[in-house]
């Protein structure tokens, strides 16, 4: 029996669970419960990843305190993982006392060995907001590469990793302003100290050949001593004997793991030291997305052998989910959470589509909507469900639901059923999941083949035939059985359902080597639904765009207002909550809740059934793009608009109307009609900058 720890990715305590999550907890999960199939102990250890400067913030847009705040977000996350069926040993949260008492000893232990250095260094400083920045609180245009709009640590576009001052063109992620530069004494790990280390354990089979490439880039490139400390304000935990300073949340995040496991050690009385200060006694994976490869595979090994932990056996990788080919977009309404799915549609429909897509590559895994429908239906409903729906009742009506009393002769379809096993279990070892689902549907199709060759319905029509109808769906539902056995590990579900329907103990991957046969079975049930069209057609559809509440206006804070005549917001079909009379008094407090921002208009296009209005689509920097429907056509063609800048009402509550969802309220000056003027910032202001 193999003993095996894994983990997946903490998400971050600061936004909803959403498909790309799925991705990786799903392909997880999956992993998990088939190496407890194959009866290995496994145990599955999660947490949300809760500190940082985000959490901070969006608590006290929200009026309460950032613990608050990541408690119900736990419950939230929690929910959501378990309606998909993600089965955890333990779901824990970074903030908690033992993952504080880990990440000080990780980092005692570290500076006792002389892995910790401390520098001055000039850091990124906001005057407004009067804050030292956190790296995701500068956005700016790459300096390896030239992307636009990237964060001030890493690239979405190069994949590379870079300091905030080095960012060109940087500005506040909160307030749009161009931060300033101030000394600062942080604490460094000593990544340089590692590098010998960290190339043999690459190469040792730890990650996935292509990332051991990638991961090359950045050995060639000179690896960097690692800023491990925030200034305050910052939701985390305070470094030891350093006031003020506090453990940058990669730090202690992957700690997490570490954290998520003691906890369940001291709930079932296991020795915590044997599975993280020996490695002769587990295995440890992290499954992870491509995107975190850096602190996963060079930070987190390193500062593990520097403190005398174990180091993982290996990170899997993963890619990136696109939704119809696309990067999901909340301005298409593909930006799908998990919540709204599942208001929607059977979470085993997900699981086995990502199930017949991913592979032990770092592909990106593409959720195209009509395939979507056209797999489930055909794979889960037309071929394995068909199976047993199609021979049951007949078990029943004629034999008072006994199976045959001894398995009958099949020419063979049982053993081979039983052999496929071999390779199957290999790809679910090897994460090869596409291929498992593959070969499963391959004996689908022979079973179906088999029934339909058999024709049951047809030997139900003769008293004669009594014998062979009995066998024949005695055969079939065996193979049924079968089939369930090998996607248990994806459908749980619908496993349980057909365990049930045959009254049989759990299954064990071994539970398929003897047939099935003198067994009574109850009435069969419905098991699995077609996917509705409709349904899914909703799903993209209707999808309100989230504001991201960091990013969201600041709450009563904002700069004294200059003079000037006051805009005349354009028709749209979102308007704002009631506002005083043109002329009444209005203070500061008040205006400062109003969140105007910069927006780019990426495109603009007439509205079917509605004479005055255009649909634009807007670039708002960090809030995404956005689609607004502004009353002004009668005063701009179409095609004149695209690439000009304008003003948003960026925090209206997104409105639904029968030509879609309006998610705010451009600005213009006028007496209406053709007599109407968009309102445009200087030259020089950027897609997300607020106006104040």
């Amino acid at each position: 029996m193999r003993r095996i720890l894994v983990t997946s990715a903490l998400p971050y305590a600061n936004g909803q669970i959403h498909l790309g999550h799925l991705v990786e907890t799903i392909q997880t999960d999956i992993w998990v419960r088939f190496q407890k199939l194959k009866g290995h102990e496994c145990l599955y250890f999660c947490a949300d990843d809760t500190h940082g400067t985000p959490v901070m913030i969006r608590a006290r847009q929200e009026g309460i305190s950032p613990e608050t705040l990541v408690e119900r977000i736990h419950a939230e996350h929690l929910s959501d993982f378990q309606g998909f069926h993600i089965g955890f040993d333990n779901y824990y949260t970074t903030n908690s006392p033992e993952n504080r008492l880990l990440s000080e000893e990780v980092y005692l232990n570290n500076r006792q060995a002389g892995n910790i250095r401390v520098s001055t260094v000039r850091q990124a400083y906001c005057e407004w907001d009067q804050m030292f920045l956190p790296d995701r609180f500068i956005r700016g245009n790459c300096p390896t590469c030239g992307a636009e709009d990237q964060y001030g640590d890493a690239c979405e576009v190069c994949s590379g990793s870079h300091s905030p001052l080095d960012l060109k063109n940087p500005r506040c992620s909160l307030c749009g302003d161009t931060p300033v530069e101030r000394d600062s004494e942080h604490y460094f790990f000593r990544l340089t100290a590692f590098e010998t280390f960290l190339k043999e354990w690459i190469r040792s089979g730890a990650v996935q050949p292509e990332m051991a490439n990638k991961l090359d880039e950045w050995f060639e490139a000179g690896l960097q001593d690692w800023d491990i400390s925030r200034d305050g304000p910052y939701f985390g935990f305070e470094i030891p004997d350093a006031p003020g300073k506090y453990f940058y949340v990669w730090l202690d995040a992957p700690i997490g793991y570490m954290a998520s496991c003691w906890e369940w050690c001291k709930r079932h009385g296991r020795d915590f030291d044997a599975i993280w200060r020996r490695d002769d006694l587990m295995e440890v994976y992290h499954f992870i997305g491509k995107d975190i490869l850096y602190f996963h595979t060079l930070f987190w090994p390193a500062t593990l052998r520097g403190a005398g932990f174990r180091t993982p056996t290996a990170v899997y990788t993963h890619g990136f989910l696109t939704v119809n080919g696309q990067k999901m977009s909340k301005s298409r309404g593909t930006f799908i959470t998990a919540r709204r799915y599942l208001e929607l549609l059977d979470p085993e429909y997900l699981r086995y589509y990502y199930a017949a897509k991913l592979t032990a590559r770092v592909d990106d895994l593409d959720l195209n909507l009509d395939d979507f429908i056209l797999r489930v239906n055909s794979d889960l409903v037309g071929k394995v469900v068909n199976i047993a729906s199609r021979s049951a009742g007949f078990i029943h009506k004629r034999f008072a639901g006994r199976l045959a009393e001894n398995y009958p002769h099949d020419d063979g379809l049982h053993d081979q059923f039983v052999a496929a096993g071999e390779e199957i279990a290999a790809h679910y070892d090897a994460r090869e999941f596409s291929k498992a689902m593959r070969a499963i549907m391959n004996l689908a199709d022979l079973a179906n083949r088999f029934v339909e060759a058999k024709a049951p319905w047809n030997l139900a029509k003769d008293p004669a035939k009594s014998d062979e109808l009995r066998d024949t769906c005695t055969v079939a539902i065996n193979l049924f059985r079968i089939l369930m056995i090998y996607l248990q590990p994806v459908l749980p579900q619908l496993a349980e359902k057909c365990r049930d329907f045959l009254q049989l103990p759990p299954f064990g991957w071994e539970s398929r080597l003897q047939p099935l046969y003198g067994q009574t079975i109850r009435e069969f049930a419905h098991m699995m639904a077609r996917v509705d069209p409709k349904k899914v057609e909703s799903l993209v559809e209707t999808v309100a765009p989230v504001v991201p509440p960091a990013f969201a206006a600041k709450p009563v804070v904002a700069k004294p207002a200059t003079p000037a005549a006051a805009p005349v917001a354009s028709p749209s079909v979102v308007t704002p909550s009631p506002a005083p009379p043109l002329g009444e008094p209005l203070d500061i407090e008040t205006f400062g809740q109003v969140d105007l921002r910069v927006a780019k208009i990426l495109a603009a296009e007439p509205v079917d059934g509605a004479d005055k209005l255009l649909r634009l689509t807007l670039d708002v920097g960090e809030l995404g793009h956005k689609t607004v429907f502004a009353g002004i056509r009668a005063a701009y063609a179409p095609e004149t608009l695209p690439g000009r800048l304008t003003v948003l009402v960026a925090n209206l509550k997104p409105r639904k109307m029968r030509f879609g969802v309006s998610e705010g309220m451009v600005l213009a000056a006028g007496s209406g009609g053709d007599q109407l003027f968009l309102l445009t910032p200087d030259l020089g202001a950027a897609p997300g900058m607020r106006i104040r």
